[in-house]
């Protein structure tokens, strides 16, 4: 029986340890090049998957990522930086990590085995058929994340896997089999590496495609952040003055009568209403700044 490829060695980097830090750095930077190229390949299953988190998200569903090691704390990652970024509820998107919040600053390996834990993470969290988990494994057979795939098939829930080898395991639970071909890592096994990489690109085109669907950017700007410190109330102010072409005083006031969001400000000042009127208006257009503007072009 053949090895997984995430346990092949890797031609490439044979005697490694007798290179330059240069040559070391130069075999690294070329296998990284073939991350992108493998996410490629995958776009349109990518794409279904997405499909499917933006028909939850518009139905009150949440996404949830489940992995062990390198791949839950990437999904731990993508999930916390949701909230700030497109000012959604920290439930919205969810990071699932074998062994639990020890496990984002230590490795603990054995966690991964116990298939059981997995399903008791997606019960006490409500976990529904109305939404989406990907499992993320690079190897893609980790008993954590195969025993909550098959616990959310099982309830009707659109499944999603993200694995680095072709006839991984959790492509047996899925309905979005997204296959990363990133070949044997350059340190045999350290899948931290390019297979975590390609699941970082997937994850990222997740969220940010989903977040753009459901009304999250307007143009290409993050309107619906999260103010939270100076530099993003600085932004905040600078994407009002930009959207609008007003002034820095005129933008630092509709801040300030937004109430700091930035899309009810925007409205407030292109539509020439209030704070209240911009609120109802986006909220009976699905919270989009476009769809509100088509609206009153109607």
């Amino acid at each position: 029986m053949s090895l997984p490829t995430t346990e092949q060695r890797n031609p490439a980097s044979y005697k490694i340890d007798t290179k330059s830090t240069l040559e070391i750095l130069e075999i690294i930077n070329k296998e990284d090049e073939k991350v992108p190229l493998a996410v490629r390949k995958m776009i349109p299953t990518i794409a279904s998957l997405v499909d499917d988190v933006v028909v939850s998200f518009k139905k009150g569903g949440r996404l949830f990522y489940i992995g062990a090691g390198t791949s839950g704390r990437l999904g731990v990652l993508d999930a916390s930086e949701c909230p700030p970024t497109f000012g959604v509820s920290p439930s919205m998107v969810q990071g699932l990590i074998a062994g639990g919040l020890p496990a984002l600053t230590s490795a603990i390996e054995a966690a991964e085995d116990n298939a059981e834990s997995g399903i008791i993470e997606l019960k006490s969290r409500g976990f529904t058929k109305d939404d989406v988990l990907v499992g993320i494994t690079a190897s893609g057979q980790a008993p954590y994340v195969l025993g909550a795939m098959m616990y959310a098939q099982g309830l009707g829930a659109k499944v999603g896997a993200i694995s680095c080898n072709e006839e991984s395991k959790v492509f047996n639970h899925a309905d979005h089999k997204i296959y990363l071909a990133v070949e044997p890592e350059i340190i045999t096994g350290s899948t931290r590496m390019k297979s975590g990489t390609a699941q970082k690109l997937v994850l990222n085109m997740i969220t940010t495609t989903a977040m753009i669907r459901i009304g999250k950017v307007y143009n290409n700007l993050m309107v619906d952040l999260m103010p939270l410190n100076a530099k993003l109330v600085d932004r905040a102010k600078r994407l009002i003055k930009e959207i609008t072409d007003c002034s820095e005083d005129q933008a630092e006031e509709l801040y300030v009568q937004s109430g700091g969001n930035v899309k009810v400000a925007v409205l407030m000042s292109m539509l020439q209403v209030s704070c209240s009127k911009a609120k109802e208006l986006l909220d009976n257009n699905e919270g989009s700044i476009n769809k509100v503007l088509d609206q009153k072009q109607k």
